[in-house]
């Protein structure tokens, strides 16, 4: 009885393993490291990704900002021209992540930020999302997993602020506040 049992199980692990194999291989979805199935993403209208473009010694007003898709192909550039504000048309059909490079005139350091959803519009830049680009990048490239970890061991919160346990104030102002 204890062997029927057993082989019972493994029939059982088989036919798992077999019906899983079947599903992934039928599927038209990337997979990522993870093994978690992310659907392909694109711009289904033109898009306008607007925002600022911030460095270590404040605003950068001078710079050209260049925009590939997932393939590294620029669709789209645009000028900062005395302004941190920048405003970018993204093609329809262009596909996810997109990358914002800027070169800011006078600097051979570029910043980057990563677009990897199509419902934001609104995309500072700045050392902060380099250092989370550069991060994901080096976890295996920009999917969803990949910057949020990289964004969760980038953006650094004080020990002391990881809880408010024992915090005696406003609660909303611990974080920054919200108001």
């Amino acid at each position: 009885m204890h062997t029927y049992n057993k082989n019972k199980m493994i029939a059982r692990l088989f036919a798992l393993s077999i019906a899983s194999t079947i599903l992934v291989a039928c599927d038209d979805k990337k997979s990522n490291k993870n093994g978690l199935t992310v659907p392909v993403q694109t711009y289904k209208e033109l898009k306008v990704l607007k925002g600022i473009v911030t460095d270590e010694n404040g605003s950068v007003l001078n710079a050209e900002i260049k925009v590939a898709d997932s393939s590294g192909k620029i669709v789209a550039r645009t000028k900062l021209e005395n302004s941190k504000h920048y405003s970018v048309e993204i093609p329809q059909g262009t596909t996810l992540p997109v990358v914002l490079t800027v070169s800011p005139k006078g600097s051979q350091e570029k910043l980057v930020a990563v677009v990897i959803s199509p419902a934001v519009s609104s995309y500072d830049i700045s050392p902060l999302t380099t250092k989370i680009a550069n991060r994901a990048k080096a976890l295996g490239g920009y999917t969803y997993a990949n910057m949020v970890m990289a964004a969760d061991s980038t953006v650094g919160v004080p020990d002391a602020n990881k809880t408010s346990t024992g915090f005696r104030g406003d609660p909303t102002k611990q974080y920054g506040g919200w108001h």
